[in-house]
């Protein structure tokens, strides 16, 4: 399930994508267009700032725009800045692999290949649209 905090970092994002250049915009004009709790929208900002997908402004002319062009960014970019790896269990991620802690033989597990699929699935929905794409068919 998709976090209240991906949900208005994706709004936001859209947003930025739809004003010319990709922004800047106050943290207020983006708030009330994602229709986000200022605070806690907030803290996803910065984070998306460090993960560098936003750039920051400071001044009467700053606020925060994208960091690259809307083309440039997926959805998966914005959700795997977040909330990490797409995949349900380290053992299906390929940005993040790793054994599930439960699971006594990774290479005879009978829910890896379910959930690989699962991951691959989201992935390639989630890799395939771009914010850009997102303004597009608003």
């Amino acid at each position: 399930m998709l976090s209240n905090r991906s949900r208005y970092a994706l709004r936001a994002m859209i947003h930025l994508a739809g004003l010319p250049g990709g922004g800047p915009a106050t943290i207020a004009d983006i708030a009330e267009a994602s229709a986000a709790p200022r605070k806690f929208l907030e803290a996803i900002l910065l984070d998306l700032r460090r993960q560098h997908l936003l750039a920051s402004k400071r001044g009467r002319t700053g606020g925060y725009a994208l960091a690259r062009p809307a083309e440039a960014i997926s959805f998966a970019d914005v959700i795997r800045a977040l909330e990490g790896p797409l995949a349900l269990a380290p053992c299906a991620s390929r940005t993040a692999y790793g054994p599930c802690e439960t699971c006594p033989d990774v290479e005879t597990c009978p829910l890896r290949p379910v959930l690989s699929d699962g991951r691959d699935a989201l992935a390639s929905v989630f890799e395939g649209r771009t914010l850009a794409q997102a303004v597009a068919n608003a």
